[in-house]
């Protein structure tokens, strides 16, 4: 029913600052509980960030606490994912999905649509 597409990925070097974007399309965005996951080469997807549909409430992984941060504009049909510090070890393919619910999961399984994803790489 939404159709998700992500942008902002590149190459940064560590330290650096990046912000995703994910702009959402053909559904009500803000019945969406959204998120952010990520893909480094080689493992599993797993969690970074989330942020309830009324927006009051985040969560996030350990490994990004304090880094960075999620965001949602309602009006704009978009969530961000402000990425801080970054550390070679967020090298990844960042992900954003959403899932028809007032609450949050960290499973991938929870979440109904995805984006296809944009390349975050971080250098040393």
């Amino acid at each position: 029913q939404v159709q998700l597409v992500e942008s902002g990925g590149g190459l940064v070097q560590a330290g650096g600052s990046l912000r995703l974007s994910c702009a959402a399309s053909g559904g009500t965005f803000s019945g969406y509980s959204m998120a952010w996951f990520r893909q480094p080469p080689g493992k599993e997807r797993e969690f970074v960030a989330g942020i309830r549909r009324s927006g009051a409430a985040t969560d996030y992984a350990e490994s990004v606490q304090g880094r960075f941060t999620i965001d949602r504009d309602n009006a704009k049909n978009t969530v961000y994912l402000h990425l801080n510090n970054l550390k070679p070890g967020d090298t990844a393919v960042y992900y954003c999905a959403a899932r028809m619910s007032a609450f949050l999961g960290s499973a991938p399984s929870l979440y109904n649509h995805w984006g296809q994803g944009t390349q975050v790489t971080v250098s040393s």
